[in-house]
C-alpha cells in the first residue's frame, strides 16, 4: 500500500512537472519585430534590456532627455508572471497587438527578468503601462486597464 501511495505521488508530480514545463513560456514570443524570413510577427514583442536600448530609448547614452527610437508609437507593458492583474490583462494585450499590427508596437518587459531596466525607470507597481507617442514623453498608467481603456488610450494618445 505504501508503494502504491508513493508511486501515485511520484506519478502525479511527474505529470505536474511535465504540464508546467510545457506551458512555462520559455519560448520568447515575438522577440523581434520580424522573423528570420522578414515576415511581421504577431503578438506582443518581449524586450530584453539590450533590445529596449535599441528599440525604445538609449537611456545610457541620453540619460537627460527622452528620445524615442521607434518608427511607430508603442505600448510598453511592464509585467511579472506572478502578477494577477498582469495575467488578467495579457489576453487583451495579445488581442490588441493583432488588432493594431502595423500601426503600433506592443512591447512587454518582464520585470523579474529585467530588474535593472525596471529599476532604471522606477517601476514599483504592476502592471505599469507606458503609452509612447512618436513625439513627446510617454504617458504612464499604473494598474490594470480594461481592453476598452487600452483602446481609448491607443486612439487618443498614440494614433491621434
Amino acid at each position: 500500500m505504501k508503494k502504491f501511495i508513493l508511486g501515485s505521488f511520484l506519478f502525479m508530480g511527474m505529470l505536474l512537472f511535465a504540464s508546467c514545463s510545457g506551458a512555462s513560456g520559455n519560448k520568447q514570443v515575438g522577440s523581434a519585430d520580424t522573423d528570420q524570413a522578414g515576415r511581421a510577427q504577431s503578438g506582443p514583442i518581449h524586450l530584453t534590456r539590450a533590445e529596449f536600448l535599441k528599440k525604445v530609448v538609449d537611456f545610457e547614452t541620453n540619460s537627460n532627455e527622452w528620445k524615442y527610437l521607434g518608427d511607430k508609437p508603442a505600448i510598453i507593458d511592464f509585467y511579472a508572471d506572478w502578477c494577477g492583474p498582469c495575467k488578467k490583462m495579457a489576453p487583451d494585450i495579445e488581442e490588441l497587438s493583432k488588432e493594431y499590427a502595423g500601426k503600433i508596437y506592443i512591447y512587454k518587459v518582464d520585470v523579474d527578468k529585467e530588474q535593472e531596466l525596471a529599476s532604471a525607470f522606477g517601476i514599483q507597481s504592476l502592471p505599469t503601462i507606458w503609452f509612447v507617442p512618436m513625439k513627446g514623453d510617454p504617458q504612464v498608467s499604473v494598474g490594470a486597464l480594461t481592453k476598452e481603456q487600452l483602446k481609448d488610450r491607443i486612439d487618443k494618445v498614440l494614433l491621434k
